[in-house]
């Protein structure tokens, strides 16, 4: 399997619909872990209840990347090829 093809099966984000969808998610997240900084005096139990977000912000930041390393061009060819 050529590279990029590999690196499209990788590619959650296939437009950029999906791209602004997976931006807001992101800032939602975040902004869920500002509230839980503000209310948690706990320092073990904050890491225990951001660690799930801190993670799904990781992931879906790892998609972005992805999908922005990739120029649009070859999005469309790579998707051509798979459905050949």
């Amino acid at each position: 399997m050529p590279f990029m093809q590999s690196i499209l099966l990788l590619i959650m984000i296939k437009n950029n619909h999906e791209l602004e969808t997976t931006l807001a998610r992101i800032r939602y997240f975040q902004k869920q872990i500002e509230k839980i900084r503000v209310v948690e005096t706990n320092p073990k139990n904050y890491r225990l209840s951001v660690g799930g977000f801190l993670a799904e912000i990781d992931r879906m930041n790892l998609e972005v990347r992805e999908y922005l390393s990739v120029h649009p061009s070859e999005l469309v060819e790579q998707v051509a090829e798979a459905r050949a």
